[in-house]
């Protein structure tokens, strides 16, 4: 009896709703939960060339934990484009002033670079508190 793969089609996918609370976890792992959950490779339903992932909602943004020296040492470039333009910025700084920026890059950066990948990171919604505006979706704690 031969076996089949079946796939998703595309449209025929619903997503649920997924909230991650992220105080006292660290960035990586955090991150790297989140980019499975947005690529749907949690599901017996993943279909590499659709969307198969779910929404997800990360609270407390501004709590996620840096192991080590890294709020010291580890920097984000940025680049202006005119000479004299690169600009670096530690990740301490990041987490006090800009939690839900530095909570997006990690996840972006674990996702695929395709159309795909930005219509996944579309599905992340972040937020600095404990607080979202999403009751109406009943997400589910992950």
């Amino acid at each position: 009896m031969p076996r089949q793969t079946t796939f998703l089609k595309a449209g025929t996918h619903e997503p649920k709703w997924v909230v991650v609370d992220a105080a006292n976890v660290p960035l990586g792992r955090l991150a790297a939960r989140i980019a499975t959950v947005l690529q749907g490779k949690h599901s017996p339903d993943w279909t590499p060339h659709a969307m198969s992932g779910d929404y997800v909602i990360v609270i407390n943004a501004s709590q996620v934990a840096l192991t080590g020296r890294k709020s010291e040492q580890k920097m984000r470039k940025t680049y202006s484009g005119h000479p004299g333009g690169l600009k670096h910025i530690p990740y301490g700084w990041m987490q006090e002033h800009r939690p839900i920026k530095l909570v997006e890059e990690a996840v972006r950066r674990m996702l695929p670079k395709s159309r795909l990948g930005r219509v996944m990171l579309s599905n992340l919604k972040v937020y600095e508190g404990a607080e979202h505006p999403h009751q109406a979706q009943q997400p589910v704690s992950l």
